[in-house]
């Protein structure tokens, strides 16, 4: 499923126009993507939780050079955790 595709279910589940549940759905997005840059965790109760965390400097392979090593800097990568809901709610769907 993609963006579009949400959108639109959102908008028929709620009787909202397209429009606002999109202005709506990028305000959540870089609310997140705010905070998570920031070093603040977003707990959505029973969905999951969005965080950050520091992946340290490591040493690499040059893809176009398989033989020379290349030094990696440590980055801010974004992390997910699953709620209970979610997980519960998963089980035995397949």
């Amino acid at each position: 499923m993609n963006q579009a595709t949400l959108i639109g279910l959102i908008a028929e589940k709620t009787n909202l126009s397209k429009k606002s549940v999109e202005t709506m759905m990028d305000a959540l997005l870089e609310i997140i993507t705010d905070a998570i840059s920031a070093d603040q965790v977003v707990n959505l109760t029973g969905f999951g939780r969005f965080s950050s965390r520091v992946r340290s400097a490591r040493l690499g392979v040059d893809p176009l050079h398989p033989t020379q090593k290349i030094q990696m800097p440590a980055v801010l990568v974004p992390k997910f955790k699953a709620g209970k809901a979610l997980k519960d709610s998963l089980k035995g769907t397949k």
